[in-house]
């Protein structure tokens, strides 16, 4: 915690760390609450030229979301790169108004880097034992600049079947 210019007998909320570690990186650390494709993952962090997203599912309970965003931001603190899982012609043809570079590093991390995905769990469980879990903010809205990878993010959710009628 010293590292991050944390006091030790400091007691954060999740708020307090993302606006400390937006001040660290000179970029803001924004979370917002939605609901992710079910099949995908409880969390994303997504990182632009402007700010850092960390994107948590918003149907899970609190304690459960905090830990996400944690994890989220260990990945942020430990700089973990996606692997590129699609070309960058591709990642064009799929999304042409997104960054092929966005694309990969959004859609590139995944459960397989069982290194990465464990230094990111042990660092935000480190930083979760600073953190206040029973005040602060418990939604986290959208900000406007990030409605439209939300939007996105939206798209991917697979259409739901209707029942056949007997």
């Amino acid at each position: 915690m010293h590292s991050l210019g944390l006091r030790l007998d400091e007691n954060l909320t999740i708020g307090e760390l993302c606006e400390h570690l937006g001040e660290l990186r000179q970029r803001p650390v924004r979370v917002a609450a939605l609901p992710l494709p079910a099949a995908g993952p409880h969390g994303l962090w997504v990182s632009t030229e402007a700010n850092d997203y960390i994107f948590v599912e918003e149907r899970l309970v609190p304690i459960h979301q905090q830990q996400v965003i944690l994890h989220e931001i260990g990945h942020v603190l430990c700089d973990h790169d996606a692997s590129p899982v699609m070309s960058t012609d591709a990642s064009r043809l799929l999304m042409p108004s997104l960054d092929p570079g966005l694309v990969r590093r959004v859609m590139g991390r995944e459960h397989s880097d069982a290194e990465a995905e464990i230094e990111a769990e042990l660092v935000g469980s480190l930083i979760g034992q600073r953190i206040n879990a029973w005040g602060g903010q418990r939604t986290w809205p959208v900000p406007p600049e990030a409605r439209a990878i939300v939007e996105r993010l939206a798209a991917l959710e697979s259409p739901t079947h209707e029942k056949c009628n007997e």
